[in-house]
């Protein structure tokens, strides 16, 4: 049974990614929801930010694009996608996706 995906900001929008990107995501995502693991080049585990946290890497031309995604027994849930331009995640990117899970947590 496939996982759904839950976004947990806003409505669903894809950022300029190109046609490839897109699918590479589509095709990631959909591992995910079948219970794949990831793991590094397409994924890496983010213990910092919580329990079953991960980074989904995806490059497209000249720009990073990073998922920041946890896994949960129901669902696969999407917390922030962002454009990663230096080499730490944004602490402002890690405190968002903090409340968004705390937010989320509570329902």
């Amino acid at each position: 049974m496939r996982k759904p995906l839950i976004w947990l900001h806003g409505e669903v929008k894809t950022p300029p990614f190109s046609e490839k990107a897109r699918l590479d995501v589509g095709f990631l995502l959909a591992r995910l929801q079948e219970g794949a693991d990831l793991t590094i080049p397409h994924s890496r585990p983010m213990p910092g930010l919580g329990a079953r946290c991960h980074e989904l890497r995806v490059i497209d031309g000249s720009k990073n694009w990073r998922l920041i995604y946890r896994v949960d027994e129901d669902a696969v849930i999407i917390l922030e996608v962002f454009q990663k331009k230096t080499r730490q995640t944004p602490k402002a990117v890690l405190e968002v996706c903090r409340k968004r899970m705390r937010l989320y947590d509570a329902l």
